[in-house]
């Protein structure tokens, strides 16, 4: 707005004559100190508001016209400056990632007496207490800690020593995960059985099979006292177990997830392994997998492929439903691309050679098969006599034999029959007997160390 020339006149002599009073009452007044010279000095610079008030005595002997003067134009400088700073903290505010806002403390995963922080990883060490050869053998234990709550998640391989697959999945598994971006806690055991995976061999040095004896028995024998204490020092501290298996004996598996289906939280757990065939399977006695359910911990078995060979396939395909279930469980997100469910086989069983001599097998593993379909056959290699095996069951090849030589009675194939959630409990009478197919393959000298091909 423009003032007139008799205005900015009117103006210019307001001006004037203020500024002389002032120059006038300066001079007649006593001499100001320092404090209040400062003051002013002060009034025209940009110093912030907090320094000045820092530095100015407004309890100081000035003139009462200035000095009022001065604390309301004081006043409303700090006013101003303070609904700045609020105005732009206010624009600021959408910028923010709430997400990665300051978290309440989350306090360290503790296991085997050691802590791991939060976002972080290490290596551990499970040592039993006793081992067969009285000496005690570490077994390394890998610990994602996430930087966010969420579930244990423990994955065990290699139980029985001679079962390799699992292993290569639990390292793929372990360092492939950002604990920054982890919700929960990762528990990896790559070689649970250290003792028979130095060996080569599928069992404990007393040749007992380690998983048949969980939950252990601190005074029992040296397979019990070792499955004591691995599952009270590791299991113990995890929500959900997966134990990984192959094949035994020869014998090789379809990727499949077997839990016990009669259970809710199990059910839950072996349907996130998308792309995995299901099989209904309480657990054999003592198996580790058993053991955990009996004891609050929801637990399933991922069988892939066969002992004694690095399978990459079947490694693959383990890694991705792993990963599947961690997606699922909202612990860890990772863009995969898996298929869709497959079929729930709620009855299995084996298929047995009726004659001895060498086994060639004809039926692939996740084949369709109906009842009457030819499996594979058994030749005698001195009468060169042949005999068919054929299914006796509608259902799917999940596990089989590699061509070796047999004997009568040898489990071949074995075939998740196509039944329905009510076989549960009502199974249909054209399924055998149940304790046919936890006939024992292999009696050793200790009736402890009997195993089956249940959990193998």
């Amino acid at each position: 707005m423009r003032l007139s020339a008799p205005a900015a006149a009117t103006a210019g002599l307001v001006l004037a004559l203020a500024a002389a009073c002032f120059a006038r009452a300066a001079d007649e007044a006593l001499p100001v100190p320092d404090a209040p010279a400062s003051a002013t000095e002060t009034t025209v610079s940009d110093t912030p508001p907090r320094r000045r008030a820092r530095n100015v005595d407004l309890d100081a002997p000035v003139m009462e016209r200035p000095g009022e003067a001065y604390t309301k134009q004081f006043r409303r400088d700090v006013e101003t400056r303070s609904d700045q700073a609020q105005d732009e903290a206010m624009r600021s505010i959408d910028d923010v990632d709430v997400a990665h806002l300051p978290q309440s403390p989350i306090a360290p995963f503790v296991m085997l007496e050691a802590e791991v922080a939060p976002g972080t990883s290490a290596r551990l060490a499970w040592q039993p207490a006793e081992s067969f050869e009285g000496i005690e053998v570490a077994t390394p234990v890998l610990v994602v800690n996430g930087a966010a709550e969420g579930p244990v998640l423990c994955l065990t391989a290699a139980v029985h020593g001679d079962e390799l697959n699992g292993i290569e999945m639990v390292r793929r598994v372990l360092y492939d995960v950002d604990p920054q971006q982890l919700h929960g806690t990762l528990v990896g055991v790559p070689i649970v059985n250290l003792i028979g995976f130095k060996r080569a061999s599928r069992y404990l040095s007393d040749r007992r099979d380690l998983n048949r004896h969980f939950p252990g028995n601190p005074r029992g024998s040296s397979a019990s006292r070792i499955a004591h204490s691995f599952f009270n020092q590791v299991i113990s501290h995890c929500t959900i177990l997966v134990d990984l298996h192959t094949g035994s004996f020869y014998r090789s598996n379809l990727p499949q997830i077997r839990g016990d289906l009669r259970r809710p939280e199990v059910v839950r757990v072996a349907e996130a392994f998308t792309s995995t065939a299901i099989i209904h399977s309480p657990g054999a006695a003592g198996s580790l997998r058993r053991a955990a359910v009996e004891r609050g911990i929801p637990a399933v078995t991922l069988e892939a492929g066969e002992p004694m060979r690095l399978q990459v396939d079947e490694v693959e395909h383990g890694v991705r439903g792993i990963f599947a279930l961690i997606d699922q469980l909202g612990m860890y997100r990772k863009l995969r691309v898996w298929g869709n469910p497959v079929a729930v086989h709620y009855q299995s069983r084996w298929v047995r050679s009726e004659t001895g001599g060498i086994l060639f097998g004809k039926a692939e593993l996740g084949q369709q098969v109906a009842e009457g379909d030819l499996l594979g056959s058994v030749t005698d290699p001195i009468t060169n006599m042949r005999a068919d095996i054929v299914s006796p069951y509608d259902g799917r090849v999940i596990g089989k034999a590699v061509d070796q030589v047999v004997l009568p009675g040898f489990a071949a194939f074995h075939i998740g029959i196509e039944t329905s959630a009510e076989d549960l409990y009502e199974p249909r009478a054209l399924v055998p007997a149940k304790d046919e197919e936890e006939d024992e393959e292999r009696p050793d000298v200790d009736p402890e160390s009997r195993d089956s091909l249940e959990d193998s």
